[in-house]
C-alpha cells in the first residue's frame, strides 16, 4: 500500500517543498529495500509514522474556508501545533496518507517539511568605526533591537547600570523570565548591545545603549524548527509598537532548497521588513564554497551579513573576509551577501553553565567573555550599526537603512559574491544623507 501509495508525489510535486519530498522519497526507498515479509508487518507501522510539517493556505482565503482545512488536518489525525498567520500556515504533524489529502485539497498551497534551523568586540568595534559616532552620542539610545535566537541571559552588561532587556518571549519552554541554556544568543546580543559594564568598556558592542528584546526559538543545543523561527518573527512584527522593535537580528538559518519566494522564513522576513523592522541576517558559515549563502539570507530584501577576519587589530588593511563565510550566489542566482563585518574570534558575552560555555571553556575571557566566530557573530554588529542609523533618523525605512549600510561600505577588493559591497563602515553610514 505504502509502495503505491507514494506515486501521487509526481502528481502533487508542486504544492511540496523539496525537503519534504526528499525525506517523503528516502522513507520510501528504505521501506522498499525491506525485505518482503517484513515490510508486510513494519505496513501498519510505517503508514501511521508522521512528519512534521506546516501547512500553507491560499492567503485570499475566508475565515470558514481556513477552519475547513483544520478540521481536516484534525480528522486525519493531526494537532495544530501553532498557528503561523504571517505565512497563511500552521504546524502540525502527519501521515504520508494525509499528506497526500491535503496536497490534493484546492485550498492547500503549498506544504513544507517544518524542518531544522540552527544558529550559525574589543576590536571589531574599532574596526567598523563605531568610537567615532560614541563620541556624538550615538549609541543606539532609544531604539529597541530584537534578538531571535536562543534566549539572552540578563548579563550585567545589559542590565547594569539600568536594565536594558526590556522583553523576552520563549517558544521553546514558555518560560517569561530572560535565560540562555545554550549562550549563542546572549553572545549576539553582546554584539549588538553590550556596554563594557564589567571590563571597564573595554568589550562594548556596536550601540551600548540599545534596548534589547530577546526572543528564544532555539533549545539548548542551538537547534529549532522552522515554525518556531517564523512564529518568531511573527511576534516581533505583532509586538513592534509595544516594545518599539526597529531591528531583528537572525544568526541562524538553514540550507536554501527553494527560490526565496517559496521559502517560509524569506517569506516571514519579508513581512517584516515591509511592517517597518529593519532585518540583519547571517550569511551562514559554509565558505569558502560558492552558493552556500543560507535562508532566509538569500531573500534580496534583507540585509545578509558575511564575516570577515581581522586578525586581531583595528588595522584595516590586513583583513580578510574570513574562509568560512559563506558565499553566492543564491539558488536564485542574485548577488548575496550585501556587506561584510567582524565575525573571527570576537569577544562578547558569556552565559554561564550554559551550552557552549562548557563546550568552549577554554575561550572564556576572565569571568565574564567568551570568544567565538561565525557570521552570527558579524550579523549583530551589523545590527547595532542599524540601530545608531535609527537613532539618528528614526523616519528612515528598511531599503534606506540598507542603502546607507551598502553604499557607505568600504571595499576590499573582492567579487561582490564573497564581499558584497564591502565592509561596514559606520561612521561613514550616519555622515551620510539619504
Amino acid at each position: 500500500m505504502l509502495i503505491r501509495e507514494m506515486a501521487w508525489m509526481g502528481t502533487y510535486s508542486a504544492k511540496l517543498d523539496r525537503a519534504l519530498q526528499r525525506q517523503l522519497a528516502a522513507h520510501y526507498h528504505a521501506f522498499r529495500k525491506t525485505p518482503s515479509l517484513l515490510r508486510t508487518i513494519m505496513r501498519p507501522v510505517l503508514n501511521k509514522k508522521q512528519f512534521p510539517v506546516i501547512i500553507q493556505t491560499c492567503p485570499t482565503l475566508s475565515d470558514s474556508e481556513v477552519t475547513a482545512v483544520h478540521a481536516m488536518v484534525a480528522a486525519e489525525g493531526g494537532n495544530v501545533r501553532q498557528t503561523l498567520p504571517m505565512v497563511s500556515g500552521i504546524s502540525t504533524r502527519v501521515t504520508i496518507d494525509a499528506i497526500q489529502k491535503l496536497a490534493a485539497h484546492d485550498h492547500v498551497e503549498r506544504i513544507h517539511l517544518d524542518r531544522p534551523v540552527r544558529a550559525l568586540l574589543d576590536i571589531a568595534e574599532p574596526t567598523i568605526k563605531a568610537p567615532p559616532v560614541w563620541k556624538h552620542n550615538l549609541t543606539g539610545k532609544g531604539v529597541t533591537v530584537a534578538i531571535v535566537d536562543t534566549g539572552i541571559y540578563p548579563h550585567p552588561d545589559l542590565t547594569k547600570p539600568s536594565n536594558r532587556i526590556i522583553g523576552f518571549k520563549d517558544f521553546v519552554a514558555q518560560k517569561r523570565s530572560p535565560y540562555d541554556d545554550n549562550g549563542h544568543g546572549t553572545h549576539c546580543a553582546g554584539d549588538t548591545a553590550g556596554n563594557g559594564y564589567r571590563s571597564n568598556g573595554k568589550y562594548k558592542g556596536t550601540a551600548p545603549d540599545a534596548r534589547l528584546v530577546g526572543v528564544k526559538v532555539l533549545d539548548r543545543n542551538g537547534s529549532g524548527s522552522l515554525s518556531n523561527v517564523v512564529a518568531g518573527v511573527q511576534w516581533c512584527v505583532d509586538n513592534r509598537s509595544r516594545y518599539g522593535i526597529r531591528v531583528i537580528s537572525l544568526s541562524l538559518g538553514a540550507a536554501a532548497e527553494e527560490s526565496y519566494q517559496n521559502d517560509l522564513l524569506c517569506q516571514a522576513v519579508e513581512k517584516a521588513w515591509k511592517a517597518g523592522i529593519f532585518c540583519c541576517v547571517a550569511a551562514g558559515n559554509e565558505g569558502p564554497r560558492t552558493g552556500t549563502i543560507s535562508t532566509p539570507g538569500i531573500d534580496p530584501l534583507v540585509l545578509t551579513v558575511g564575516a570577515t577576519d581581522d586578525h586581531r587589530s583595528t588595522d584595516r588593511t590586513d583583513d580578510t573576509v574570513a574562509n568560512f563565510s559563506s558565499r553566492g550566489p543564491t539558488i536564485d542566482g542574485l548577488t548575496k551577501p550585501d556587506i561584510v563585518s567582524p565575525g573571527t574570534d570576537i569577544i562578547s558575552l558569556r552565559s554561564p553553565k550554559s551550552f557552549l560555555d562548557k563546550q568552549l571553556a577554554r575561550n572564556r575571557v576572565g569571568q565574564w567573555y567568551l570568544s567565538m566566530s561565525g557570521t552570527s557573530m558579524a550579523t549583530p554588529i551589523c545590527a547595532g550599526a542599524a540601530a545608531i542609523i535609527i537613532q539618528k533618523d528614526s523616519t528612515l525605512t528598511p531599503d534606506q537603512i540598507k542603502a546607507l549600510l551598502i553604499n557607505q561600505a568600504d571595499t576590499m577588493g573582492y567579487d561582490p559574491n564573497i564581499q558584497g559591497q564591502g565592509y561596514v563602515n559606520v561612521e561613514q553610514s550616519v555622515n551620510t544623507e539619504t
